[in-house]
């Protein structure tokens, strides 16, 4: 894999099958590319009808070449694109771009795709697409891409990769990037990944030392342990990843019998693996490149707090409202700080934080250069907003400018700096500052650039993800017993109970767990009883009991389900319903949910996600963020709750989804309480795939 993918990123010989004279059709395009952007290695036409194109000798077919080329370009449609992939297999071409279309991105397409691919690589030919519009490294000259933004904006080799299944998503932010400045190494398409993945070629591309940030666009992620494997490649080498994944749906779940199939849908699954591999979700195409400027600059933020400076008030309180809503604090300055301040500025000018110089700018251009100065020897800031929303003749913008730059340099923190005149942010963006329109952009630039190296550092040494395999064989519900015994033996605290089958052993189980009791019936065709009236709370009397266990007979017989017994528990006492629930997405493997637990959890759900392997901080940090967070540390003058026996269950299911006969489960509700006796799971639900085996 690694020979044959740098054969794609850095070829010694590239072929072009169906290459044009025309240098915008599809087959003349890469020709013209791999001319004007420098290629070093010998460029192969292919044409049965031309001796020559673009001035490079052509042969009417690949096996006319003298050695099979490292790349070939397949610019042809439809079978003469799969007769092309054959005959490059067969010579023993290392890597293939297929450009055609209508294979599995068609409807019926999807087999032939794959056998097509199979072929392939049964010969040791890589395939990127079909469907792909290329790749083009800027680095080397290799662009074997049809794009015409490269016509458009001119590339310049520069730090940012771009590795994209989409071939326009590969060179918008491209363009974007050029219109700012900045140098495109890498802008790669995959199109529809028959065989190299995005994923698996961002794994690669993250090996170039020449890369300073990484911005992946993702329409799905089949293969997570290539995207795993990048983004520990990344981590090793300080390179920030941002990935735009886009499709957010609840496609592809497989966990009806639990609640954690409505809780843990696809895209709250994607959100908790690219954490957990320190790779930055972004919103859109403007998030993906917002930041670019940040990231290359080299800073290395130590913590969030925000100071902001500007000669506007409103600059000043727009600014404040955009960090608090991301959690930047706009702590004063140190009293030291202000007194010098005051001495500099006018008496009316604000010194705490956010620093107004006020409108004596205009007469005094010498402000800028003399407080910063000041501010940078404060040691309660960790990042700077400079805002000039106006300015222009009577102000000396270019000192301005030389100013915030020298004092981004004195400080080696970062500085953003807020400038919607395009004359003012010129002056700025001139002394290689990162310039934004609005203070919202600018927070919130700034904040992505140090809420990523949060996640970076909380990723660490990241587990990597193993290759998925299709979950195979049928699947079957244990009932409530089974599986409460189950996670029992993987060490959950669970109700004292019993399985009863007949009215005498429930009565038996009253005088031995004592009243007040719980009945509930026990079935293996029946995941959530209450739907059904088969739970029965708070009985004292025997004829009580005598009559839930007749009642919970009825009800499964009425509603077609085996009857298994009847569980006789104790009746917990608790102050909050939590649930663990867990089920085995599709490509991403075990998933464990955690969250407020109790009937309505669909309805109103509050919950976070777990990819295992995790330890007890990683549980810690997921409560930390939900909803309820609040009332589980206490409030109003009541005692936080004991949560040690909850964190050490969630681990335990953790590692009990290690089990691969385990399809799903959900504990709901597992009772907490002001002491670790109090955690109890009152209720389980496990589905177990392969239950003959």
């Amino acid at each position: 894999m690694t020979a044959s993918l740098k054969a794609a990123l850095d070829p010694r010989s590239i072929a072009v099958i169906g290459a044009s004279e025309n240098p915008n059709k599809i087959g003349g395009r890469p020709l013209l590319y791999l001319s004007r952007f420098g290629f070093r290695g010998a460029v192969h036409p292919i044409n049965p009808n031309r001796s020559e194109v673009q001035g490079l000798k052509a042969v009417p077919r690949l096996s006319d070449l003298d050695a099979a080329p490292d790349l070939a370009i397949i610019a042809v449609p439809g079978e003469a694109a799969v007769a092309a992939l054959d005959e490059c297999a067969a010579l023993g071409v290392k890597v293939a771009v297929m450009m055609a279309s209508g294979f599995g991105e068609t409807a019926g397409g999807k087999a032939r795709e794959a056998e097509m691919a199979a072929r392939a690589r049964a010969r040791g030919l890589r395939i990127v697409g079909p469907n792909s519009q290329g790749l083009a490294n800027f680095g080397t000259g290799a662009v074997a891409s049809f794009s015409t933004m490269f016509i458009e904006a001119p590339p310049a080799d520069g730090p940012v990769g771009i590795v994209s299944q989409s071939g326009a998503m590969s060179v918008v932010p491209y363009g974007l990037l050029r219109g700012r400045g900045i140098g495109v190494r890498h802008a790669h398409a995959t199109g529809n990944d028959a065989d190299v993945t995005v994923c698996e070629l961002a794994a690669s591309v993250a090996e170039d030392p020449g890369l300073r940030l990484l911005l992946l666009y993702l329409e799905s992620i089949p293969d997570p342990h290539h995207l795993a494997q990048a983004a520990a490649v990344a981590r090793a080498r300080d390179l920030p990843i941002i990935a735009l994944k886009s499709g957010r749906t609840p496609a592809g779940q497989a966990a009806a019998l639990s609640h954690t199939g409505a809780l843990a849908n696809e895209d709250r699954v994607v959100d908790a693996f690219l954490e957990q591999h320190g790779i930055w979700r972004a919103r859109d195409t403007g998030d993906l490149v917002a930041a670019a400027e940040l990231y290359l600059k080299g800073w290395r933020p130590a913590g969030r707090r925000l100071v902001a400076i500007s000669n506007s008030g409103a600059t000043c309180v727009l600014a404040a409202d955009a960090a608090s809503a991301v959690g930047m604090p706009l702590e004063p300055l140190a009293p030291d700080t202000q007194a010098r301040l005051r001495t500099i500025l006018p008496s009316f000018a604000a010194t705490a934080n956010p620093v107004d110089i006020t409108a004596a700018l205009l007469t005094n251009s010498r402000l800028f250069g003399e407080i910063l100065p000041v501010i940078a020897a404060d040691p309660s800031a960790d990042a700077f907003l400079i805002g000039v929303p106006v300015a222009g003749q009577g102000y000396d913008v270019p000192a301005f400018a030389r100013d915030a730059a020298a004092f981004a340099a004195e400080t080696g923190k970062p500085v953003v700096v807020n400038a919607p005149q395009p004359s003012v942010a010129t002056a700025f963006r001139d002394q290689g500052l990162p310039v934004f329109a609005s203070e919202g952009g600018a927070v919130h630039a700034l904040h992505q650039f140090i809420a990523h190296h949060e996640l970076i550092a909380r990723a660490g040494n990241a587990a990597p993800a193993a290759p998925r395999r299709p979950d195979t064989g049928p699947v079957r519900l244990l009932n409530e017993a089974e599986s409460l015994a189950r996670l029992a033996d993987a060490g959950l605290p669970v109700v004292p109970h019993r399985l009863c089958r007949t009215e005498e052993e429930a009565l038996a189980a009253l005088d031995a767990l004592g009243a007040p009791v719980a009945v509930k019936g026990c079935s293996r065709d029946v995941p959530h009883k209450s739907e059904f009236g088969l739970v029965h709370l708070g009985l004292r009397e025997p004829e009580a009991v005598a009559r839930a266990v007749a009642a919970c007979r009825d009800g499964l017989a009425r509603a077609g389900a085996a009857f298994d017994g009847v569980i006789v528990a104790a009746m917990a006492q608790g102050r909050r319903e939590l649930l663990i629930g867990a089920h085995r997405d599709p490509s991403f493997g075990p998933v464990v949910v955690i969250g407020d637990g109790g009937r309505y959890v669909e309805a109103l759900p509050d919950s976070q996600i777990l990819l295992p392997p995790f330890g007890p901080e990683a549980v810690r940090a997921a409560l930390g963020r939900l909803r309820i967070a609040p009332i589980l540390a206490g409030v109003r003058g009541e005692p936080p709750f004991a949560l040690d026996a909850f964190v050490a269950s969630v681990c335990a299911v953790g590692r009990l989804m290690e089990d691969p006969a385990i399809d799903s489960l959900d504990v709901n509700p597992i009772l907490v309480g002001t002491d670790d006796a109090a955690c109890l799971a009152l209720d389980a639900v496990i589905v177990v795939r392969n239950p003959a085996a």
